[in-house]
């Protein structure tokens, strides 16, 4: 049986929670990959950050409906969710856009695991952590060339 250790990147390339969106943007198109691990100083993971959060971040800012009655506005969306836009649409740095819940898997999670992980959850990289520390990661192709 395979684990994740086994088949894992080990030479991550990570960026931190104070890097710019500019320079994450050139990071992608410099090493051609989809999304990077977020690290603290002392290589613990505390996010996740790909394409796709660039890529929604530029999405037009959807004002929520609102009805007034008397004195009352009422909310017909959720004011969280346009909080949240907000603050997707000014972020500036990777800790600013990044997520920060993270589905993750130790150095003995069976593949057949991590294949689930990211198959449920559709997710195409899985960082593989022990006691909180980034060894490394498993994307897709880590999979399928199990397969050869």
């Amino acid at each position: 049986m395979l684990y994740a250790q086994d088949i894992m990147t080990r030479d991550v390339i990570v960026v931190r929670e104070d890097t710019s969106l500019q320079d994450f943007a050139r990071q992608l198109q410099q090493h051609r990959v989809s999304a990077m691990p977020v690290v603290d100083g002392e290589g613990h993971l505390v996010g996740i950050i790909s394409a796709t959060d660039l890529v929604e971040r530029d999405q037009p800012l959807h004002l929520p409906t609102v009805v007034s009655l008397f004195d009352w506005v009422l909310y017909l969306e959720s004011e969280k969710k346009f909080a949240e836009q907000v603050r997707r649409l000014t972020a500036e740095t990777v800790g600013e856009l990044c997520q920060r819940q993270v589905i993750s898997c130790g150095p003995l999670t069976p593949v057949s695991e991590v294949a689930a992980l990211m198959t449920r959850n559709r997710i195409h990289l899985v960082p593989v952590v022990e006691e909180g520390r980034l060894l490394g990661v498993v994307a897709r192709f880590d999979i399928i060339r199990t397969l050869e």
